[in-house]
């Protein structure tokens, strides 16, 4: 772009916000976004701001500034940096109360960000309040840019490295005390203003969030006193109220982080204590806000305090802090139940820790808060009784969750113990519906945990389902329906319950609004998990196939009670096998032809029946779960169903060869069909090779390659099969890399990244010798390198595998030859570029996947992979564009010799 002038930027930003027509609009925000991105956007924002024309320009002139300082540091000579902070100090001191508050927010951030950067810029926060504190006018600005350098310190965007942040936070640490004692005399000072006062806290809470403060030295500090009063006073607004909850939750956090005890932490844990009466009257003047406010700091109070709190009440009484659990289960009583909700991860922390500790004693004093827990989630999950139907929205949601926690925490208090205590409550006297209904969702949860041998109450339960009344409410009978596809474990070691079971579920099918779906989906456990039992009604489950589009149930639980029809079809001798299995698939198959030959009249008289993806996830279904046990040389007595049913889904590949997702679903069913007979596929190999190689010349559909990989794994080892994959893998190269490497190819379909060096890696692991003297590996390599630096959790685990596999191979045997001769000419780059990914492109959880490559190459030679990394080492840059040093020699030399040890 070749330099603007600032009237052209004045006119764009003009028109961006003023011009009612909407292509003019467009064409000066794309302009606009270009001038951003230019280097003399630097000048013209500065010009800008100086000129003060609009409130328009001048946001954008600072969100420009910001921009460039975030993303373009580097783009200006260290010489300018010191006009570049003369100049923005300059306009923050001309900020009067009356400046825009986004103005000042984008300002705050631009400087907050070059003070960070700036490796020159000594103590910028002494700096700053030399300069503004005395100035009334700038106190606003100043305490946003006091808010604003601790928030920056931990942005991506800045890469500041390790060097640099340290010494930052240093610097703060020392300036902490000024800060503490600026923001404690604009406290005093700044009357009843509540946005200033509001301010202030967030400030504070800054500083506490980088661990800024020596908690000892602000113990007794106002601001933390102030937030106390805030949190008990029934008049506070509630910005305040929420600032002040945030800047003691932040006190309790930094104080688990840094295991502080005495002092401050007694002092807060017993103030948190007192502020019990604040929450009842939130509660009282149905202030909901407060209530989760307060809830939210009484469950940190518990999560900073659960490490000490389980690990010292192993002995006969309990931890102190115990007491802090009252609190959270007072929040957990609340008529809404979202206050409850905001202490869920707490409880689930507790389990785990209780979990891990294994100590019955230890448990046991935790017992009686879980017993009233679960009772409040009781009451918490029970319907209105005005409902018709079922629960759904938001409060289903909360359900779930309900559902989630309390399996978490349940063998703190046992299945069966909570199962009687709710059957308890079923055989009240008057006991209303909704009440009887939450009391079977709870046991809905424990009742996979139930032993098998319980004889006293799961008997009466069940013979209580079977025999519910007509005019029951719909959701007792559905969540009836659950609790015995949960019992499917107690109905297998009770076979006698099973026809009744069955009877009872085969009736729910036919019914409406949901109880069919709820029958399904129990239907499938017991079929999973009975499965001999199960055998002697594959008739009756047959015939629930013939119908299953005769009931009204979602897709999801369709394909569920296909899947539990398949495992029982599995199980039978082959003679019956065959054609049940032929049968049932006959329904997807023969819908599934009428479509791919363009004729789906009849089809959709219901919902989603003219889409293929309806029958193809359904056959899938049938082709995972029919898994018959085969020994060698036997007949799988699948091969002749999938064999005879292959012209349909090759059919379909043609037809929908356009649409990448009816693509996936057909490629799902044919991996399932092969995965299923195996080696007896063989007569669908040559075809289906033929013609996913044709598809994806012209359709670079990379499920496809993935469907190519699944086949290397089964065939690869056939005489005579290894040459045609291999050729089919060349048909794939040239169109992948088309694609791949065109601008920004990588990043643009990482799908295909991950697919194709699955099927690469495949290669390796079943036919290494064939692939390694094939004149394919060198630009597959090549083309791996380019991708380490591709930040997409399973391209990058493909692409470290497909290395790692190359790699990975008996030292002993022929292949090393040809193993160390890639690593003589590629070793050296791979590390280069998997060094360079690690610090500058990837997720940190992504680094152990790399790290598996490094361990391969010193497999083969330590020393090599210490001269490699030493190289790539010396190739990263040593100052960063503040001009502050990343990496001194000495911390190269230590990690150099971390990554070879």
């Amino acid at each position: 772009m070749e330099q603007p002038t600032a009237e052209a930027v004045l006119q764009g930003v003009f028109t961006l916000y003023n011009d009612p027509n909407n292509v003019e609009k467009e064409k000066a925000s794309k302009w606009l976004e270009e001038f951003q991105k230019s280097i003399h956007s630097w000048k013209i924002a500065d010009e800008l701001l100086r000129q003060k024309h609009d409130l328009n320009s001048c946001t954008f002139a600072a969100q420009t500034m910001r921009n460039k300082i975030q993303n373009s540091f580097h783009e200006l000579p260290e010489t300018a940096h010191e006009s570049l902070r003369q100049s923005l100090l300059e306009h923050l001191s001309h900020i009067t109360i009356e400046t825009q508050s986004v103005i000042v927010t984008q300002l705050s951030l631009a400087l907050a960000d070059l003070a960070l950067l700036m490796s020159s810029w000594q103590k910028p926060v002494a700096t700053l309040l030399q300069r503004f504190s005395s100035n009334a006018n700038m106190m606003y600005a100043l305490i946003e840019l006091l808010t604003l350098i601790p928030e920056e310190v931990n942005s991506r965007h800045l890469r500041l490295g390790a060097n640099r942040r340290k010494e930052i936070l240093l610097d703060l640490e020392a300036d902490s005390t000024l800060v503490a004692e600026y923001l404690t005399v604009c406290l005093v000072n700044g009357n009843e203003n509540e946005l200033l006062r509001s301010k202030i806290l967030k400030c504070f809470t800054s500083w506490v969030q980088i661990n800024a403060f020596k908690l000892p030295e602000i113990s007794d500090n106002m601001i933390i006193v102030y937030s106390f009063q805030l949190l008990s006073s029934g008049t506070t607004s509630p910005d305040l109220h929420e600032a002040a909850t945030d800047c003691l939750c932040s006190l309790l956090h930094c104080m688990e982080l840094n295991n502080s005890r005495g002092g401050l932490d007694d002092k807060l844990f017993g103030s948190i204590m007192c502020l019990e009466e604040a929450y009842n009257m939130s509660v009282a003047q149905e202030d909901l806000d407060k209530s989760m406010n307060l809830c939210r700091l009484f469950t940190v109070l518990v999560e900073s305090n659960l490490t000490r709190m389980v690990a010292l009440s192993d002995g006969e009484t309990p931890h102190y802090s115990v007491k802090s659990l009252d609190l959270v289960l007072n929040c957990v009583g609340h008529y809404d139940y979202e206050v409850a909700e905001i202490t869920f991860n707490m409880w689930y922390r507790l389990s785990e820790e209780l979990y891990q500790g294994n100590n019955y004693q230890l448990t046991s004093h935790f017992k009686p808060y879980v017993e009233r827990l679960i009772a409040a989630l009781y009451k918490h999950s029970q319907l209105d009784p005005d409902l018709d139907g079922l629960a759904s929205g938001s409060f289903n949601d909360f359900r779930f969750k309900v559902s989630e926690i309390v399996k978490d925490v349940i063998f703190i208090v046992s299945s069966i113990s909570c199962f009687k205590q709710m059957f308890i409550i079923l055989q009240s006297p008057n006991v209303s519906w909704e009440s009887s209904e939450a009391a079977l969702f709870i046991m809905q949860n424990v009742a996979r945990n139930i032993l098998p041998e319980e004889s006293e109450v799961v008997p009466k339960v069940v013979e209580a389902i079977l025999n519910l009344p007509e005019n029951c409410h719909i959701a007792i009978r559905y969540t009836s329906i659950s609790i015995l596809g949960e019992l499917c474990d107690w109905i297998d070691s009770n076979p006698e319950t099973l026809q009744p079971v069955l009877n009872f579920l085969l009736f729910a099918l036919q019914q409406k609004n949901g109880l069919a779906t709820a029958a399904a989906n129990s239907l499938q456990s017991i079929c999973s998990t009975c499965k001999k039992h199960m055998l002697g009604h594959i008739s009756g489950l047959m015939e629930i196939a013939r119908c299953l589009d005769g009931f009204d149930i979602q897709t999801e639980s369709a394909i569920g009670l296909l899947k539990g029809i398949s495992i029982i079809i599995g199980r039978l001798p082959a003679a019956q096998l065959t054609p049940a299995m032929q049968e049932l698939c006959s329904f997807q198959v023969e819908a599934l032809s009428r479509l791919t030959n363009g004729d789906d009249d009849g089809l959709d008289g219901k919902k989603g029946r003219s889409d293929p993806a309806f029958w193809l996830d359904r056959l899938a279904s049938i082709y995972r779960h029919v898994s018959p046990t085969v020994r060698n040389n036997e007949v799988n007595p699948c091969a002749f169903v999938i064999v005879n049913n292959w012209n349909v889904l090759s059919r379909a590949l043609e037809r929908y060869k356009n649409d990448s997702k009816i693509m996936e679903r057909i490629v799902r069913c044919i991996r399932y069909a092969i995965r299923c007979i195996g080696k007896q596929a063989m007569p669908i190999l040559e075809p289906l090779v033929k013609q996913i190689i044709t598809i994806y010349s012209g359709h670079n559909h990379s499920c496809l390659l993935y469907l190519g990989s699944i086949l290397v794994d089964e065939f690869a080892y056939e005489e005579g099969c290894t040459q045609g994959l291999l050729n089919m893998l060349q048909a794939f190269i040239e169109p992948t890399f088309g694609v791949l490497q065109m601008e920004n190819g990588l990043k643009n379909h990482p799908d295909m990244v991950d697919d194709f060096f699955r099927l690469a890696t495949r290669f390796i692991q079943r036919a290494p010798l064939q692939f390694l003297q094939s004149p394919l590996v060198t630009p597959i390599i090549q083309c791996g390198l380019l991708a380490c630096t591709l930040d997409h959790r399973e391209a990058n685990i493909s692409v470290m595998r497909f290395f790692c596999s190359l790699l990975r191979h008996d030292r002993a045997n022929d292949l090393e030859p040809m193993v160390q001769s890639i690593l003589a000419s590629h070793g050296e780059a791979l590390i280069m570029n998997l060094l360079y990914a690690s610090v500058f492109c990837l997720h940190s959880n992504m680094l152990s996947d790399v790290a598996e490559v490094f361990v391969e190459i010193k497999q083969h030679s330590p020393l090599q992979l210490e001269e490699y990394v030493k190289k790539a080492v010396d190739s990263l840059p040593k100052k960063n564009s503040g001009g502050s040093v990343t990496v001194t020699h000495e911390q190269m030399v230590q990690f150099v010799s971390n990554v070879v040890k």
